[in-house]
């Protein structure tokens, strides 16, 4: 039994078609049908049940299917590590950030990584769900830059910096830093902001914020994308809070009114990853200034 033998098993098994199953893993379809009748007889079971028209998986074929697809899965993501590994200075990386450092901190810290190393391949994945940790875990990605400290045994959490976060008005808004004394103040205006019940470290904060300052918003847009908050509030249509990082976007007619809270950024890594180039990587962002 081979490895190639098994993925040959998944396509069929997913396909139920001879000829088209060949065609996808570029082999001819008697080739296809000696790997699959080789791979039976050596396992003693039967996976396919076959006649001139239809091809079905057995109950034991369905059970293998399920179970190999989960192991191949394994052993390709391995696989891919192990190369990662063996590359070493020259290298992949694959980084996955939040979309508010994409203005000055991930620009600055791509350039350190050209100049020092020049070889190094660089995958950068701005992931919805800001499940970082699991990206982590499932080697979908190698170094996570996350709003919150991820605490798992398996993964190491270091904080970059600290910055405020901001309400983000019109420009023309009567909202001011000084006007601003409660913000019970703002219970009229329309906010745009992330969904308060998500489970996103921001959403967290905001939470926590508006409820230590005994304030609810009044929520008419829920976006997590800070791109189209900003664009909603330069058309007037509501104020938001995001972090200050934004305001290096320079965009065009919103202020930024910076309140008592800060978010901070951290660098998050598996622990005792033998892929040296990771542990390089993490050290170029620690020598960064903030």
């Amino acid at each position: 039994m081979t490895i190639q033998q098994i993925k040959y098993f998944l396509a069929l098994s997913n396909e139920l078609h001879f000829w088209r199953t060949a065609e996808k893993v570029f082999i001819s379809q008697s080739a296809l049908s000696r790997q699959i009748q080789s791979l039976e007889e050596e396992m003693g079971v039967q996976l396919f049940k076959r006649d001139k028209r239809n091809v079905k998986l057995t109950d034991a074929g369905k059970f293998l299917q399920e179970k190999w697809t989960a192991t191949i899965k394994d052993f390709d993501q391995f696989t891919q590590q192990a190369k990662k590994i063996d590359e070493g200075t020259s290298g992949f990386v694959s980084i996955s950030y939040p979309g508010s450092i994409a203005f000055k901190f991930l620009p600055n810290f791509l350039e350190v990584l050209k100049l020092n190393l020049p070889d190094l391949k660089l995958e950068l994945v701005e992931p919805t769900d800001e499940n970082h940790e699991q990206l982590l875990l499932n080697y979908n990605t190698d170094i996570a830059f996350s709003r919150d400290k991820i605490k798992n045994i398996n993964i190491a959490s270091v904080k970059l910096y600290s910055e405020p976060i901001c309400l983000v008005v019109p420009k023309n808004h009567w909202l001011t830093k000084d006007s601003l004394m409660n913000l019970n103040d703002l219970k009229y205006e329309k906010f745009i902001i992330s969904g308060l019940y998500k489970k996103t470290f921001f959403a967290s904060l905001l939470r926590s914020f508006f409820e230590k300052n005994n304030f609810q918003p009044k929520a008419i847009i829920e976006s997590d994308f800070g791109g189209m908050i900003l664009s909603l509030v330069s058309k007037e249509l509501g104020i938001s809070i995001l972090p200050k990082s934004f305001k290096l976007s320079k965009p065009k007619n919103i202020r930024f009114i910076e309140l008592d809270e800060e978010i901070g950024l951290f660098i998050n890594f598996r622990k005792n990853d033998p892929n040296k180039i990771v542990t390089r990587v993490v050290d170029y962002s620690k020598s960064l200034e903030y």
